[in-house]
């Protein structure tokens, strides 16, 4: 009895609804936006987010990054002809790390020159990259062509090289990839595999695998190319003497990354005179990533739920001109019997019905506004269930909160006094 009496006043509250069809059209508008507007955000806000999370999760949240950085002092004296600046890593660093810290798994030496590449008429700046075969697991850069090179090619210095994906298309794009020769200064370097081009991750950390880079063994940068760089400008020239530019340690436990990182900051401290390099843990700023993640969604959150709130008041508004209109309706209920909480529901039924389509218009806007940005801005998107049920959630509380008042209000009018009412 109940049941068929809940489903009655549901039919009634729509078809009152429907008296009005471009008034309540009108008053969905509010929720509609405030629920698409809450969805869209969040899924701009997640989708870069996770794009963030994603770069610096590529770098290994067991490993610790030491880069070599220019001291301020050198960078700064513009004007003065440094004769030769000597900073940066050295390769007794590496073997202090892996002798001194029993946590450290392994640890990646890599060794940045640029030169140009040449094949045929075709060049391009690269950026060339020695390092050991084990940056390729510690870094995990996947191989869409070829191989990677071997311990076996660093030992015997094999002229040997990976480009990255956009570098061979640049240079490689009318010949076969695998197998030709790349002329790097005075060199010939055989393409043997290709990996996939990673744009890094911004800020301090600066990941060794750009769109032009190449790889080749560490011994043969160091034997090829030496440490000792000159570059001409207006007429002078400076001279920098570097031996490493990085070094990707990689610590077994993750309760290790962090007073390992600690470790060898004091470490390189006592045998570095000036501050020529740093440290970053992405399992730091992982955390921190995360936490930012968060406090960025709420704040997306918070601006879109004003237009929620703006939508509720205009349901407010419209069901308290309701109650006044249907003044003598509601006197002539109460007269043949109708309880106030009766009354109640059928005001409250209406507004959830206005809130609840409002919420499902809005859901499908907010799931193609994000599509549609994805699809045209390039931008990463991601609707997620938890923004739908959140929104469908507060769609509901939008109308059983701003009906509530406008409910109670009609329910207390005196039937006598309802009755009089033109």
């Amino acid at each position: 009895m109940r049941q068929s009496r809940f489903f009655r006043d549901i039919q009634l509250g729509v078809k009152n609804l429907m008296l009005h069809k471009l008034r309540s059209f009108l008053t969905t508008l509010g929720v509609v936006f405030g629920v698409g507007s809450v969805i869209a955000m969040l899924a701009v806000g997640e989708g870069a987010g996770r794009q963030a999370l994603e770069e610096i999760r590529k770098l290994g949240s067991h490993n610790i990054i030491v880069s070599a950085m220019k001291p301020v002092e050198e960078t700064g004296s513009r004007n003065v002809r440094i004769f030769r600046s000597i900073y940066g890593l050295l390769y007794e660093d590496a073997r202090r790390v892996r002798e001194s810290f029993p946590a450290v798994r392994q640890i990646v030496p890599v060794k940045v020159v640029r030169k140009e590449g040449r094949l045929g008429k075709r060049s391009l700046e690269l950026r060339v990259v020695g390092t050991t075969s084990d940056w390729f697991q510690l870094v995990r850069r996947p191989l869409i062509a070829g191989r990677a090179f071997s311990r076996l090619d660093t030992e015997k210095r094999a002229n040997v090289m990976v480009l990255t994906e956009y570098g061979a298309r640049r240079l490689l794009a009318t010949k076969a990839t695998i197998g030709e020769f790349l002329r790097v200064g005075g060199d010939y370097f055989e393409v043997i595999g290709i990996v996939r081009s990673e744009s890094g991750v911004g800020g301090s950390i600066q990941t060794p695998d750009r769109q032009i880079d190449a790889y080749i063994p560490l011994s043969v940068a160091r034997e090829r190319f030496g440490d000792v760089f000159t570059q001409r400008t207006s007429g002078s020239f400076t001279s920098e003497r570097v031996e490493l530019h990085q070094l990707i340690v990689e610590v077994k436990t993750l309760e290790d990354v962090e007073p390992t990182a600690a470790a060898i900051e004091t470490m390189l401290a006592r045998f570095h005179k000036k501050k020529d390099y740093r440290i970053s843990v992405p399992l730091a700023l992982l955390r921190q990533a995360e936490a930012t993640k968060r406090t960025f969604n709420i704040v997306l959150g918070s601006i879109a739920g004003i237009s929620l709130l703006v939508g509720g008041i205009g349901i407010m508004n419209i069901m308290l001109a309701s109650v006044t209109e249907r003044t003598r309706e509601i006197g002539i209920r109460r007269a043949i019997g109708a309880k106030r909480r009766q009354i109640v529901a059928q005001f409250l039924i209406e507004t959830v019905v206005l809130s609840m389509v409002g919420g499902g218009i809005g859901i499908g806007i907010g799931i193609l506004i994000p599509w549609l940005i994805t699809r045209f801005a390039g931008m990463p998107t991601v609707v997620t269930a938890s923004s739908l049920a959140l929104s469908v959630g507060i769609s509901m509380c939008v109308g059983l909160v701003f009906g509530i008042y406008p409910a109670l209000r009609a329910a207390r009018l005196d039937p006598i006094e309802a009755l009089r009412h033109e």
